[in-house]
């Protein structure tokens, strides 16, 4: 965790550090909401001092350093505007929250260099979004994946971007999830703490591994059906593919999950859900908690399992 003065790019940045261990490029990268080879670019083009002194990404992050990081003047945002329709549930002149759909990428990336939220985003705002995330993914304070639906939250500016990243870290920005799972859990609740990292063969899987970062996964039983059960979960930390590989861990898989269970032919994708949101508005402070209902696909399971 942080204590951050506010900035925005082309200024300073001033964190102290209120917990020790990390590396310095992670807990940076953590802090300022971008990724980490974002944070270890900064680092390398000598942009980050710890106090006082220069700074390398290797080093270990202790509590009381002060860490000053001047940002860099946004790129130019090379996303384009595109006229996609967008089911929004909640905006005004600072942030924006929509009830995204399964199938629809966040950012472009490779694969996937339009037709993205960020692309509909863009047409929406008019081109007013934050730049802290850099030019493929403006206003992108937190993603959630491809084929799972419901809430996203996106930033208008750097001040809500900078705020609700610091939200993210402490946890006022709370995000809850319905999933179905496959098999019958004993528990009424529990909660999964275990490390997630980069799957050491398949890249493009996560998997709980001693060396990854800590990842804790609160759960309840919301339904019991029929060789299957609905939970609501909330998230501590935000890794990813968290809930998925959680359960997958459990040994009780999201239902349609094709990386880490198995596809259903009539499901099109995992019956993961982003149903709530809250969070305190970066302005105002004010508390904000958001819903969406369940997609069309995750009721017909519902009903299907009864």
């Amino acid at each position: 965790m942080a204590e951050t003065t506010a900035g925005a790019p082309g200024q300073r940045v001033s964190l102290r550090c209120e917990a020790a261990g990390q590396r310095l490029d992670v807990w940076l990268g953590e802090a300022l909401g971008v990724s980490r080879s974002a944070a270890a670019r900064l680092i390398a083009s000598g942009r980050v001092t710890v106090n006082g002194g220069p700074a390398e990404k290797r080093r270990s992050v202790r509590v009381g350093d002060q860490v000053e990081a001047a940002l860099p003047e946004p790129d130019p945002m090379d996303a384009v505007p595109q006229n996609i329709p967008l089911d929004i549930v909640y905006e005004d002149a600072d942030v924006i929250a929509v009830n995204k759909p399964r199938g629809l990428v966040v950012h472009p990336a490779p694969g996937h260099p339009d037709g993205t939220l960020v692309n509909a985003l863009l047409y929406h705002c008019g081109g007013t979004l934050s730049g802290i995330g850099g030019a493929l993914r403006p206003g992108i304070v937190h993603r959630i994946d491809r084929d799972t639906t419901g809430l996203i939250l996106a930033a208008k500016n750097d001040f809500a971007h900078q705020k609700l990243s610091e939200q993210l870290k402490d946890h006022t920005l709370a995000r809850g999830y319905r999933c179905i799972v496959i098999g019958n859990l004993r528990e009424d609740s529990g909660t999964v703490d275990a490390p997630i990292a980069r799957h050491r063969t398949d890249r493009k899987r996560m998997a709980v591994a001693p060396e990854g970062r800590r990842a804790v996964t609160y759960w309840e039983v919301r339904e019991r059906l029929r060789g299957h059960t609905d939970l609501f979960c909330r998230l501590e930390t935000g890794r990813t593919h968290q809930i998925r590989v959680h359960m997958a861990h459990m040994g009780h898989p999201v239902l349609g999950d094709p990386v880490y269970g198995r596809a259903v032919a009539d499901l099109g994708g995992q019956c993961l859900h982003a149903a709530q949101l809250r969070f305190l508005h970066p302005r105002t402070g004010e508390p904000i908690l958001l819903s969406c209902p369940l997609p069309e696909e995750y009721e017909r399971m519902l009903k299907k399992l009864r």
